[in-house]
């Protein structure tokens, strides 16, 4: 059950990130707290999270969108929803909300980046789909096991519904990429679960992929071993989480626990050399990993690469200039 409170939102719609992976473009939230409550979600940490089981909707989101909109003298080149919750939450208040911002910035002419873990429902694809060209998405996919699933997110999509949506976007010619983040150490991270997993991505159509490791804030480490204990997680988890090392992040801005840079240069390459065989690239997440990463994850995509290729159309039709190379 999800309680959801309806504030006035006083700060700016659309913001900018100090990620590298969101660099150039405006993000947005449109939701404080999030409804899938994934337990790992490291916006439960954040001083103004309100709480497991409580979202607060920015009823005037819209509204001030338009204003700020028509001020700006120069747009960003994507608007990127979320980085705190998802645009797909179960909850029909959200789900409004989240069509009418996105028909308006669609209309507009606007591109759109999102990452979801939920269920995008019909008429929210449909949408998309009629703006294929100009939408970017990623599907955050962690495991296929529905009940490892429904313990670490227990109100995303299902493992199945998640696989669905892939080749359902990309039948539809909008350009999509997996998510395998965050890796659970001694849970999801083994060969066999990321061969399963890369072999099924590879099947809907998948040739992309960010990966990153569990990187928690210190209070989510606690929270996490309390909500695990009893389960058979609990053990698997807290034998690695136990030798984690302190990582700064966000330009050292703040601090995670995350697993040592030798365990995860290990994970990666293991990672890299399964996801090949199944014709699928992967890209670190340098926000994640700033000691061992550079670059971007393309999190919000390539709109750059999109701007030479309506400049040079001829160049790229011909020598396939622009295609991602690993």
């Amino acid at each position: 059950m999800v309680t959801v409170t309806f504030a006035q939102r006083k700060s700016a719609v659309l913001s900018p990130s100090r990620l590298a992976c969101l660099r150039n473009v405006a993000t947005i939230n449109l939701t404080r707290g999030c409804a899938h409550a994934c337990r790992y979600c490291y916006a439960r940490g954040y001083s103004s999270y309100p709480g497991d089981g409580c979202v607060v909707l920015y009823t005037n989101t819209l509204e001030k969108l338009r204003t700020e909109l028509a001020r700006k003298r120069k747009r960003p080149q994507a608007v990127y929803f979320s980085p705190s919750c998802d645009l797909f939450q179960p909850v029909p208040q959200v789900l409004d909300l989240g069509y009418q911002v996105l028909a308006y910035l669609l209309g507009e002419g606007m591109n759109i980046a999102l990452l979801t873990k939920g269920v995008i429902p019909p008429e929210h694809f449909a949408l998309l789909c009629r703006h294929a060209s100009r939408v970017r998405v990623q599907i955050g996919i962690t495991t296929l096991d529905a009940a490892t699933a429904a313990c670490f997110e227990p109100h995303a999509a299902l493992p199945e519904v998640r696989m669905a949506q892939i080749r359902r976007l990309i039948a539809a010619g909008i350009e999509t990429h997996a998510r395998v983040d965050p890796m659970l150490p001694g849970i999801t991270d083994d060969p066999v679960t990321l061969d399963t997993l890369f072999a099924e991505l590879a099947r809907c159509g998948v040739i992309e992929s960010a990966i990153s490791s569990l990187f928690l804030r210190p209070t989510i480490l606690q929270v996490l071993k309390r909500e695990l204990r009893g389960t058979r997680y609990y053990d698997q988890l807290n034998t690695r989480l136990t030798a984690c090392q302190r990582l700064a992040i966000h330009a050292d801005q703040s601090t995670v626990s995350a697993l040592s840079q030798g365990v995860r240069r290990e994970l990666y390459q293991r990672v890299h050399l399964i996801a090949a065989a199944h014709g699928i690239a992967v890209h670190v997440c340098a926000c994640k990993n700033p000691d061992i990463a550079r670059g971007s994850c393309h999190i919000a995509g390539r709109w750059e690469r999109e701007q030479e290729k309506r400049d040079h159309p001829v160049l790229f039709n011909e020598m396939g200039i622009g295609r991602w190379q690993g």
